[in-house]
């Protein structure tokens, strides 16, 4: 059987690899990682936002917005484009922990399969190996990312602050930590693994797909291995690799957003109240009583919009980053 494009790729990654040091090789996951998450980050931020908004709107009460183009306006009116960024800061920090902790851990999964000898080097990975480095990015990364974005959930929702004063990351930790210790930082980390687990999968595993499918339209028409293979290791024209780029973002939202609606709503109750906070499965169920599927779903179509452009110029900065400054 003839090598896929995807495990020509992944061998000549192991080979380049083989030659450097770990170390080399871990410190570019988390530079290049770092900075792809930070420009991700501001392009995607006010549809997040937007998401968070629609998520958290509380049961029992009339919802305060219609939808995501009402969201906008409302946010826009009360706040300016100003308000769409607020607390920024700590998901800027969190965009760089989220994307560096994914590529790392992903080249930490390749590893581990080549070690334990349950893929070849030479042959490098196939398609539901690189699913399966995804899964086990997402799970770890899943861990570093929950207190991340329970400041951020908290900061975007409206009406979690006292007096109308918008909520800083400092306070928010600082509220958390007084009522919860430091066991209130992963609440809500069953959603966050369950969305980072399956989603990076999906994230991963549809740009290695589609980047696949696009170098196997190029090879079709050569005339000789080595002119097939020639143009497998080049890098794709960017309109392909932010195609590539953009159905991963897709993917990984759409796939397990009830995850992250539910996650939301339990960030962005109150603490330190009478009242116990709900379970993963107690939030979940209230919400599906209350507005069945489309509950689940509330903000998908806007953050599938956002993730979209995010993700395709994640992975192209990352990519770009890798073949033109490899660290020496």
């Amino acid at each position: 059987m003839e090598p896929s494009p995807v495990a020509i790729q992944t061998k000549d990654l192991a080979n380049r690899s083989a030659n450097r040091t770990a170390l080399l090789d871990a410190v570019e996951d988390v530079l290049f990682g770092s900075i792809a998450g930070v420009v991700g980050k501001y392009i995607e931020y006010p549809f997040d936002t937007v998401k968070v908004r629609l998520q958290s709107q509380p049961d029992g009460v009339p919802l305060r917005y219609t939808g995501p183009i009402d969201c906008f306006k409302q946010s826009l009116a009360s706040s300016g484009i100003r308000g769409l960024y607020a607390g920024i800061s700590a998901p800027l920090v969190g965009a760089a922990a989220e994307t560096s902790s994914l590529f790392f851990f992903e080249s930490l999964g390749r590893e581990a399969l080549f070690k334990l000898g349950w893929a070849d080097r030479e042959k490098g990975l196939s398609l539901p190996a690189l699913w399966a480095t995804g899964a086990f990015s997402g799970a770890w990364t899943s861990l570093v990312l929950t207190p991340i974005e329970l400041v951020k959930c908290r900061i975007q929702a409206p009406g979690v602050g006292s007096g109308g004063v918008p909520l800083k990351p400092f306070g928010v930790i600082r509220d958390v930590y007084r009522h919860e210790g430091i066991r209130g930082f992963w609440h809500g980390q069953l959603g966050t693994l369950i969305r980072e687990g399956g989603g990076s999968a999906a994230w991963f595993g549809a740009k290695e797909t589609t980047t696949a499918a696009f170098y196997r339209m190029a090879a079709k028409n050569t005339s000789s291995e080595a002119e097939r293979r020639d143009i497998l290791l080049k890098p794709l024209p960017l309109w392909q690799q932010a195609v590539a780029g953009a159905s991963a973002g897709v993917s990984y939202n759409f796939l397990f957003f009830p995850a992250d609606t539910i996650k939301s709503r339990m960030q962005t109750s109150p603490v330190g109240g009478t009242q116990s906070r709900k379970t993963f499965v107690q939030e979940g169920a209230a919400i599906w009583r209350q507005y069945g599927l489309r509950g689940l779903y509330r903000g998908c179509g806007i953050t599938c919009a956002r993730s979209a452009p995010s993700s395709a110029f994640i992975f192209m900065v990352y990519d770009g980053l890798k073949r033109r400054f490899p660290l020496q």
